[in-house]
């Protein structure tokens, strides 16, 4: 009976048009300096060529594929984690599922915002525990700029548009070597997409949805407050210390949060994903695409690399991974 799922490969991408923050400030009050001081972002990808998230992650989910030298056809699951889906339904994994040809596969999306990446991931591997799925695509995609109001300058400067896909195969030797993942009910500190009810019957009702917002300073001191005790609660449930590994990949939401954590964590930063700078807030895309620039860089053998997300919810969670 298998133990559990390993990588078998993974790829991103991001939009062609990338923007930096002298263009942000042409629409907005802000500046490259602001910008900077504030997030430590330098540039992001948008998504300006009527590229939608079901989009993204086909073109990630292919590059996965040739990968691993594999045929849609053989996988069995595909799991979209997104806040920012091409619609309500159908799922953007249906999309994708349509896209790449994955006939035999079923698929549905995930929604746990900037920590998606970790809920798919977490949930794939529960699926190929069974022994009765053998591959799963675990696809992160996120068109955020589609969400923002670009007159608000302490979200829309932030966010980025992005993708990453990877492959799960079942294995006896997996790699998800533990988890803990939580939940805190609060719509209050970040919300995107909002859909009032009706208040009347009328016949010019028709949907609206709300963009994103989110409050910058309580979502800096939210993180602060739990992620440096859940890092290291998780760790030590694990008999692990932060100095015992050897990557850390957590959401991308700003280069000064990632500074933040890693001096509360007393790890060097260079020990951090920084694919923000770049790239931009993601979402649940952040960490997917870390791991993979990651794996496609380093020889993972006897590495232990921690993926820890938090987003609106407010949610939370880490997975650690030994290979």
């Amino acid at each position: 009976m298998t133990q559990g799922s390993r990588i078998l490969a993974s790829a991103h991408y991001v939009p062609n048009n990338v923007i930096d923050n002298d263009e942000l400030a042409q629409i907005m009050p802000t500046s490259d300096a602001w910008i900077q001081k504030h997030t430590g972002i330098k540039t992001r990808h948008i998504s300006l060529e009527g590229e939608n998230t079901s989009d993204l992650a086909t073109k990630a989910a292919q590059k996965a594929l040739i990968q691993a030298g594999l045929s849609a056809n053989d996988i069995d699951l595909i799991i979209v984690a997104t806040f920012t889906p091409d619609g309500l339904a159908p799922s953007t994994a249906a999309l994708v599922q349509r896209n790449i040809g994955a006939s035999k596969a079923f698929a549905y999306d995930i929604s746990t915002a900037c920590a998606g990446f970790i809920f798919a991931l977490s949930t794939a591997d529960k699926f190929l525990q069974t022994a009765n799925y053998d591959r799963v695509l675990v696809i992160a995609a996120e068109v955020n700029s589609k969400m923002m109001d670009f007159t608000d300058r302490t979200s829309a400067v932030f966010f980025g548009d992005g993708a990453a896909a990877f492959v799960l195969g079942a294995s006896e030797d997996g790699v998800l070597a533990a988890e803990s993942l939580h939940t805190i009910g609060n719509d209050r500190v970040v919300q995107s997409g909002k859909i009032p009810p009706l208040k009347e019957l009328k016949a010019d009702n028709y949907p609206e949805i709300t963009a994103f917002h989110q409050e910058g300073r309580e979502v800096f001191s939210e993180v602060l407050r739990l992620i440096p005790t859940h890092i290291k609660t998780f760790l030590a449930d694990n008999a692990l210390v932060p100095a015992d590994i050897d990557y850390f990949v957590l959401h991308q939401a700003n280069l000064r949060i990632i500074e933040a954590l890693a001096d509360e964590l007393g790890q060097p930063l260079e020990k951090f994903a920084q694919n923000v700078i770049k790239y931009g807030n993601t979402s649940a895309a952040g960490i997917a695409i870390g791991l993979d620039e990651y794996r496609t860089n380093n020889d993972l053998t006897g590495k232990r690399i921690l993926l820890t997300g938090f987003g609106a919810g407010f949610t939370y969670g880490s997975i650690l991974l030994t290979f």
